[in-house]
């Protein structure tokens, strides 16, 4: 069965037994009928997903991979904050009167910094040390500005990737300070998954482990109910992760390139409600 789907359940088990309620405390999402949006959260998660073994997507619930790689491309590809340029509206809510989400994800990607190999941005660094400087401790991206906090729409969620080659094998470490479990987690798990199968495919490495970090992993009220439903579901084996291999340029990959093989699932819709 799928090592992903294991992973969520024992998560999602551990955090409605184990978590911690904030029923009582002052919050500050707010459900569309403008309740207080509670949680059952768990502090310092930790996952790891070995992806030369499989490719970490759940099969007790599909998850959207194209539309997963289209937002992923948005923020580390085109490094862009408009939402016009997504083909999704998993951002709509968040965009501003001008049409961004301010200086937030893309934005924070695209700016540039002064090195001693020349001006980069956390990309092209990344991209740089991985081909030229593998073996140093210092590849990451962090995308947590406290100087432009104020002129972000939404904080970062996953706001740092930690990039660590042993050999020829290319290693992670994602963090994320919040985790909307139902909505996010495994969203985010296959974007990450494809993020180091690219940067790994590009810089002739292959893809190993990849580490999730989760500060505050967390179940809406709401959503009890439904991740109930959603862990009791059948569990099917991993699909495989078919990557078009004539990619040689980070920037070339598109969404078409990413194809899941033999991908089993639970195909029901659930009426999820949104917290903001």
């Amino acid at each position: 069965m799928s090592y992903a789907d294991r992973v969520f359940v024992e998560n999602i088990k551990d955090i409605l037994k184990n978590g911690f309620s904030d029923k009582d405390l002052p919050v500050r999402p707010r459900w569309a009928d403008g309740e207080a949006a509670h949680t059952v959260k768990k502090f310092g998660i930790v996952n790891r997903y070995d992806l030369r073994k499989e490719f970490p997507i759940l099969t007790i619930r599909r998850t959207y991979l194209r539309s997963a790689i289209d937002e992923l491309l948005w923020i580390w590809q085109k490094k862009s904050n408009r939402v016009s340029e997504l083909s999704t509206h998993v951002w709509d809510a968040w965009a501003g009167p001008d049409g961004t989400i301010g200086k937030a994800y893309g934005y924070q990607l695209s700016v540039k910094h002064k090195y001693p190999e020349g001006e980069m941005d956390q990309v092209d660094r990344v991209l740089y040390d991985l081909s030229h400087n593998p073996s140093s401790r210092r590849i990451l991206t962090n995308i947590y500005t406290h100087a432009d906090l104020s002129e972000m729409n939404l904080y970062p969620c996953a706001w740092s990737m930690t990039f660590n080659v042993s050999g020829k094998t290319l290693n992670c470490i994602l963090n994320q300070r919040s985790q909307d479990m139902l909505t996010a987690n495994n969203w985010n798990v296959t974007q990450y998954a494809v993020l180091q199968h690219m940067f790994a495919q590009v810089s002739g490495l292959e893809a190993g482990e990849l580490v999730h970090v989760i500060a505050d992993a967390h179940v809406y009220d709401r959503h009890i109910p439904i991740v109930r439903e959603i862990i009791a579901q059948e569990q099917h084996p991993a699909p495989r992760l078919i990557i078009n291999p004539d990619v040689t340029d980070f920037y070339a990959f598109k969404k078409t390139d990413f194809i899941l093989e033999d991908y089993k699932y639970n195909d029901k819709k659930y009426d999820i409600p949104v917290a903001i």
